[in-house]
């Protein structure tokens, strides 16, 4: 990705980082930061008040990397704390808010500014975690980051839930769950009554790249 070429008429644009956890997303999100503080440009970044485990002030990764961030209960906040001169929005743990992402999203590139956002595409359920994939459809750029699974080595693409819960929202990390590849995901571990501690085999095993996005 060229961070450096706009996409014209002096609009802004967006971007979007998705995957699994632990597939590096924050990190990614924080290293766009960095560059754009190097180029001198004004950056703002918001998180969910929701997203509290590491920091309640800062957006930060499993691998303890942070930059300091608002804390916003709903996605309309965003717009009344946009500085005249901020010229980067970062938007972290995307998955937590509603559509109204989509919105403020908009509005904000129209501006001018350059939007990034990243979070998890998918549930617990490997299905599609709103507002993520309309996101995706709506943005000028979109990277897709893969983690390793803990179970094969392989390709890990969905979040794995160890923990006993059908809420579509449990914060967690490494503790309830882990990277896996489509073979090895297993949905149905969170819905059992006695999970098979088995079919958690390797849990934590092998070493995965991380970020702090979190189902």
């Amino acid at each position: 990705m060229r961070e450096s070429l706009a996409p014209g008429r002096g609009a802004g644009w967006i971007e979007v980082i998705v995957g699994s956890m632990f597939s590096g997303k924050t990190e990614e999100l924080i290293r766009r930061l960095r560059r754009a503080q190097i180029a001198k440009q004004k950056v703002q970044v918001f998180k969910p008040r929701i997203d509290n485990r590491y920091s309640h002030s800062q957006v930060a990764s499993h691998s303890e990397q942070r930059t300091d961030s608002l804390v916003v209960d709903g996605a309309k906040e965003i717009l009344s704390l946009i500085d005249d001169n901020t010229r980067v929005v970062a938007i972290d743990e995307g998955q937590f808010f509603d559509s109204t992402l989509l919105e403020v999203a908009q509005k904000l590139a129209n501006r001018g500014i350059r939007v990034i956002i990243a979070g998890l595409d998918t549930d617990w359920r490997g299905l599609p975690f709103e507002p993520m994939p309309q996101l995706m459809a709506i943005a000028e750029m979109v990277t897709k980051h893969n983690a390793i699974c803990v179970v094969c080595g392989g390709l890990a693409s969905r979040t794995q839930r160890l923990s006993v819960s059908t809420a579509r929202v449990q914060v967690g990390a490494a503790d309830i769950y882990e990277a896996r590849c489509r073979g090895c995901f297993d949905p149905k571990l969170a819905m059992d009554t006695k999970p098979d501690v088995s079919r958690a085999k390797t849990r934590g095993s092998k070493k995965e790249p991380r970020d702090s996005a979190r189902p």
